[in-house]
């Protein structure tokens, strides 16, 4: 029997899709992609809208903690509401959220250690660290699952990666700058990055280098600068740069503090005339991007990104294999801005 506790709408909410994709997928209706079905049906069945779950997995509660950046990194407050609503549908799951400073791995790594018996699975977006990686390795021995999202920390004994491949997402904004500026004339492109600490961020820089030294040498990229995601330091390092390059052609920022670089643009009439590529489609990058300030951004869906995230640490947790979907990275113009 059907726990009153639990709707059809709930399920859609936790899957990310439409109430009428669900119930196609229950009653066995043609129209649904065999993935979206594999999804469906596992979140129906961890939250025990239909069978497949014992009595005994039904009540026990996993804990589940997340570690975010802390900050004015406004995909990082995308993720973490898509967290705590994801979470909030599902029934039998504890999770927690808690923002600390993203770019310091001492603390990074004593909060991971400080969370052993407490949590069952961790999801974190973290530095590519030695401390990291130790504190990581001590979770796992300890029987914690612990993944990634957003960048990646290799060897380590994670569960999985959640987000999109940044070298690649480095190399599509590599070939779009190079396609909007002046065919074959000599450009200057600035780079910014939150903190190539992050491995994510790193990968996403290479990208943009090897695409640009292949394909449009002409093309000069001056030093990059480092802005911790942080909308005043952008727009403070922004009129730095434009002070000693006022020929300024592009600038690629490939984390957060996009904003900051708008306004600096903007302060001295070069919105529109610099072009402006960065990531992700938060409130304040759709608004540049209808006033033509930001060109273009990158975008990694956090509704997906959470919902996916919650599926693994979930079904680790309950000793159950789960495939996720593994984002894809997506082109946002003003054309085609998302709804969420």
């Amino acid at each position: 029997m059907t726990p009153s506790r639990v709707t059809l709408q709930d399920v859609a909410k936790a899957a990310g899709v439409s109430s009428a994709t669900v119930d196609r997928v229950l009653n066995g209706r043609d129209g649904v992609r065999g993935r979206t079905k594999e999804v469906v049906l596992t979140i129906a069945r961890q939250m025990g809208y239909i069978g497949g779950e014992s009595a005994e997995t039904a009540h026990d509660t996993i804990p589940l903690v997340f570690l975010l950046p802390a900050g004015t990194n406004a995909f990082i407050d995308a993720l973490h509401r898509q967290i705590d609503l994801n979470a909030s549908h599902r029934p039998g799951v504890s999770v927690r959220v808690e923002r600390i400073e993203g770019f310091n791995p001492q603390t990074l790594a004593a909060r991971l250690l400080d969370l052993q018996g407490q949590a069952r699975g961790v999801g974190l977006i973290a530095q590519d660290h030695p401390l990291v990686r130790e504190a990581i390795r001590t979770l796992s021995q300890a029987g914690i699952h612990v993944l990634t999202l957003a960048s990646d920390i290799q060897n380590v004994p994670r569960l999985a990666y959640v987000g999109i491949d940044n070298r690649q997402a480095g190399r599509l904004a590599g070939q779009l700058t190079g396609r909007l500026l002046p065919a074959g004339r000599p450009a200057k492109v600035a780079l910014f990055a939150g903190s190539l600490s992050y491995r994510g961020h790193e990968e996403r820089e290479m990208g943009f280098r090897h695409i640009l030294r292949e394909e449009f040498p002409h093309i000069q990229i001056l030093e990059l600068r480092e802005i911790m995601d942080d909308r005043q330091k952008a727009m403070v390092e922004t009129h730095a740069l434009l002070d000693q390059h006022p020929d300024l052609a592009a600038i690629y920022n490939v984390g957060g503090g996009t904003s900051g670089i708008a306004t600096a643009l903007k302060a001295r009439g070069m919105a529109q005339k610099v072009v402006l590529i960065g990531h992700e489609a938060t409130d304040s990058n759709k608004r540049l991007l209808l006033d033509g300030t930001v060109d273009a951004v990158i975008d990694q869906n956090p509704r997906v990104e959470a919902r996916e995230a919650l599926n693994l640490l979930t079904a680790a947790g309950r000793g159950k294999p789960y495939t996720f979907i593994p984002l894809r990275l997506q082109l946002i113009l003003k054309e085609n801005l998302p709804d969420d």
